[in-house]
C-alpha cells in the first residue's frame, strides 16, 4: 500500500452495494460460463476501481472493494478491465492483483479509456458479453458511456445515480442561480439539457420559481431514458442507496437486454432493500 493513499472510507449502504454487485457476478458469470453453443467470452469492466479496498466508516477495518470481490468469483470472468484516474489508487490496486494476464488495469478518463480501448473489445458478434460497474463519485460520468454500453447490446450494467451531487451542485430550488459549468456537468451526464424537464414542474402559475421535483421523480425520468434513449431493454426501479441519517445519497441502477438479468438483480434488491441502519 502507497504511503500517500488515503482509502475510500464508505458507510454501511456502500457495502451493502458491494454485496449486490457480488451476488450477482457470481450469478452472471455461473451463467456465461456454462453458456455453449455457442460459447461465450464474459469480462468484468469496473471504470471506477479505486484502490481495490476500502475502510469502513463505524470500524475502520479494511473491506475488498468490487474488482478483488469480482477476481474471486467462481467461475471467472475471462477478463478483467479496471480503470481509475487516481494514479496512487491505480498503483495499490497493481501491487493488490500482482502479474495477472487476464487483468488489465488503466490509468486515467474512464469515459475515454472506455470507448477507445475497453468497449471495443466486447463485441457482439465476436460472442462477447460485459458486466459493467459504473460506480463514479459524483457527476464524472458521460452519457456517452451509458448510450455505447446500451447500444452494443452487449452489457449488463450496474450504475450509481448520484442524485446527492445533483442536489448540491445544480437542482437547487431556484435554478437561475446555478452556476452554468455545474449545469453542463449535468448535461454531460445526463447527455442534453432535458435533465431540467424531470427536475421542474414549470407548468404552474402560482410560483415564479419552478416547482423542484422528488429524487424519485428525476430517477424515474433518467430510468425511462435508459429505456427509451440507450436502448436497455430490461431496467428495473432502481435500490435507493441511504446514509446513516436515512438520506438517498444515490440510486443503484441495473440495465440490462435479458430478463434472466432482471429477475437475478430483482431478487438480490428485494433480500437487500430493508435492511438499514438502526
Amino acid at each position: 500500500m502507497t504511503d500517500q493513499l488515503q482509502f475510500d472510507e464508505i458507510g454501511y449502504w456502500s457495502e451493502i452495494k458491494l454485496e449486490i454487485q457480488k451476488e450477482y457476478a457470481k450469478a452472471y458469470s455461473t451463467i456465461l460460463s456454462a453458456q455453449k453453443n455457442p460459447t461465450l467470452h464474459h469480462i468484468y469492466i469496473d471504470a471506477f476501481a479505486g484502490a481495490g479496498i476500502h475502510l469502513t466508516k463505524l470500524t475502520q477495518d479494511f473491506v475488498p472493494g468490487s474488482p478483488l470481490n469480482a477476481l474471486n468469483v467462481k467461475p471467472p470472468f475471462r477478463e478483467y478491465h479496471l480503470i481509475d484516474i487516481s494514479p496512487e489508487r491505480v498503483e495499490n490496486l497493481r501491487t493488490l492483483i500482482g502479474n495477472r494476464p487476464d487483468v488489465f488495469v488503466y490509468e486515467g478518463d474512464c469515459n475515454e479509456i472506455l470507448l477507445e480501448r475497453v468497449f471495443p473489445r466486447v463485441g457482439y458478434k465476436n460472442y462477447k458479453r460485459g458486466l459493467c460497474i459504473l460506480d463514479p463519485y459524483g457527476l464524472d460520468l458521460n452519457w456517452a458511456v451509458i448510450y455505447k454500453a446500451g447500444q452494443m447490446k452487449t452489457f449488463d450494467v450496474f450504475l450509481n445515480f448520484p442524485v446527492a451531487d445533483m442536489n448540491r451542485n445544480v437542482l437547487w430550488r431556484n435554478p437561475d442561480k446555478v452556476d452554468n459549468l455545474q449545469k453542463e456537468r449535468l448535461n454531460a451526464f445526463w447527455g442534453d439539457g432535458s435533465w431540467y424537464d424531470a427536475a421542474y414542474r414549470t407548468d404552474t402559475m402560482f410560483f415564479e420559481i419552478p416547482e423542484k421535483q422528488s429524487n424519485a421523480d428525476i430517477a424515474e425520468a433518467f430510468r425511462k431514458r435508459l429505456k427509451e434513449v440507450a436502448g436497455f431493454a430490461r431496467v428495473p426501479k432502481p435500490m435507493p442507496m441511504r446514509n446513516s441519517r436515512g438520506a438517498i445519497v444515490y440510486y443503484l441502477f441495473f440495465a440490462s437486454q435479458k430478463n434472466t438479468a432482471e429477475n437475478i438483480v430483482l431478487d438480490i434488491f428485494k433480500k437487500y432493500q430493508d435492511r438499514g441502519v438502526s
